[in-house]
C-alpha cells in the first residue's frame, strides 16, 4: 500500500463527489476523510437515493441529486452549497444487464452534471470522469493486445455510452477553458458498497458460497473450464479511489487518461478455492471439465432467498441484500459470452508518472468480505 502523498494542488481543496452510494464512490469519499483539513476543507457528496452510508466526518455534506433531471435545476439545488468546489469526481452509474441501454441514461446523467458543475462552480480545477474497461469494447470482441489509453475507440456496430460522456465533457471543457480533467478506467471493480443494486461481483459471490454451505452442497463453479482457468486483472475500489484523487492533483496529469488494475493479475481457479476456504464450504469433486455447461446464476437464486434469510436470522446480515439483478449479472462476468482469451490491462502510464499503490487482488476479495461482515451486510464468519 502506498504512504500518504502531499497534494499537488493549493490547499484546501473542496471536493463534489457524485455517486457516493456506489463502490467508487464510496472509496473516494472514505479516502478523502482520511486526508487532512489543509487538504480537502469540505467533501460534498451526492446520490440519486437517500445516503445509505454513514460518514462521520464534519467536512462532509450530503445532498440528494437526480442528474436526469435539467441541469437549470441542478444549478438551482447545489449553487450554493458547491460555490467553492475545486475537484468534481463523477462515479454515477445506472445499470442496465443489457449493455445496448445503458447509454440511454448515463449519457444524459453525466452531460446534465457537468453542465450543472460548469456553471455552479467558479473555483472548478479538474473534473474526474470514471469510465471502465468496457471503454476498449472488450464485452464486445477478442483482444490482441493489453488494454493501453492510447488505443483508438472500438469502431463497431454497439454503442459504448463511454465515447458519448468523454465527448460531452471534451465539448464543455471548450468552451470554458477553465478546468482540466481525467478519466479514470478501472477493470472489475471489488470493493464495498453501501447499495445493492449495479454491478457488484463480492456480494452475490459471496451469498452463493454462504447459501451453499447452509445446503450442505459444494459450490459448483458456474461457468465453463475456460472462464475457470481464464487469467484477468481487476480493481480493487480503494486502490481505484487512490489513483482517482492522486491523478486529479497533479499538474502532469492534467487532460490525461488512466487505466487502474491492482498490479497482479488473479487465476479464478485460484480465487474460487481461496474463498472455499474463507467460508468454510468444501468444493468437493466439482472441477469445470470440457464439457461443462455454464448455470444460469438467476435461475439457480429464484428460491434461494428463503434460504438468505434463515442465514441471517442465525447468523447476522441484512435480508436485502439478496438481490436477482446481481446473480443475473453474475452470467456475464463469470462466463462472457463474447471473451474467450484473456484480457489485461496495463497501468504503465500512471507508473511512469509516478503513481505507486498496489493491491493484492485476492487480499482485496476477503477485504470487501470483511467490510460486509462490519456493515453488517454479510453475517459475521
Amino acid at each position: 500500500m502506498s504512504h500518504l502523498r502531499p497534494l499537488s494542488s493549493p490547499s484546501n481543496g473542496v471536493a463534489f463527489v457524485a455517486g457516493a452510494n456506489g463502490i467508487t464512490g464510496h472509496a473516494i469519499v472514505e479516502y478523502l476523510t482520511r486526508r487532512p483539513e489543509t487538504e480537502w476543507s469540505k467533501i460534498i457528496i451526492t446520490s440519486r437515493r437517500p445516503l445509505n452510508a454513514r460518514f462521520t466526518d464534519p467536512r462532509v455534506e450530503f445532498i440528494a441529486l437526480d442528474f436526469l433531471n435539467s441541469p437549470a435545476s441542478i444549478v438551482e439545488q447545489i449553487k450554493e452549497l458547491c460555490g467553492d468546489v475545486t475537484h468534481a469526481f463523477f462515479t454515477s452509474y445506472i445499470h442496465n444487464n443489457d449493455f445496448s441501454k445503458l447509454h440511454e441514461k448515463n449519457g444524459p446523467l453525466f452531460r446534465n452534471y457537468l453542465e450543472a458543475v460548469d456553471q455552479a462552480c467558479p473555483k472548478l480545477q479538474r473534473v474526474v470522469l470514471q469510465t471502465g474497461g468496457k471503454h476498449y469494447g472488450i464485452q464486445f470482441r477478442e483482444m490482441t493486445s493489453p488494454l493501453v489509453e492510447e488505443m483508438p475507440r472500438y469502431d463497431g456496430p454497439e454503442s459504448i455510452f463511454y465515447y458519448e460522456q468523454e465527448d460531452d465533457m471534451f465539448a464543455i471543457q471548450k468552451r470554458r477553458q477553465t478546468w482540466s480533467y481525467n478519466i479514470i478506467r478501472p477493470m472489475a471493480i471489488i470493493g464495498y458498497a453501501s447499495q445493492y443494486i449495479g454491478i457488484n461481483e463480492a456480494l452475490p459471490i459471496a451469498q452463493y458460497f454462504l447459501i451453499c454451505r447452509e445446503l450442505g452442497v459444494p459450490p459448483k463453479w458456474p461457468g465453463t473450464l475456460s472462464s475457470y482457468l481464464r487469467v484477468e486483472n481487476q480493481s480493487y475500489a480503494p486502490g481505484v479511489a487512490d489513483l482517482t484523487v492522486w491523478a486529479a492533483t497533479q499538474d502532469c496529469c492534467k487532460d490525461e487518461a488512466f487505466n487502474h488494475v491492482n498490479g497482479d493479475v488473479v487465476v479464478w481457479k485460484f480465487l474460487w478455492h481461496l474463498l472455499a476456504d474463507y467460508f468454510k464450504v468444501p468444493l468437493g469433486s466439482s472441477e469445470p471439465t470440457e464439457t461443462t455447461e455454464p448455470m444460469d446464476m438467476l435461475e439457480w437464486a429464484k428460491d434461494k432467498r428463503p434460504v438468505w434469510e434463515s442465514i441471517v436470522v442465525k447468523n447476522g446480515g441484512d435480508p436485502d441484500a439478496f438481490q436477482l439483478d446481481s446473480f443475473a449479472l453474475m452470467n456475464w462476468y463469470i462466463t462472457p459470452s463474447v471473451m474467450k482469451s484473456p484480457f489485461i490491462s496495463t497501468v504503465r502510464k500512471a507508473r511512469s508518472l509516478g503513481w505507486t499503490h498496489y493491491d493484492d487482488t485476492y487480499d482485496t476479495w476477503l477485504e470487501t468480505f470483511k467490510s460486509y461482515q462490519n456493515a453488517g451486510v454479510l453475517p459475521a464468519p
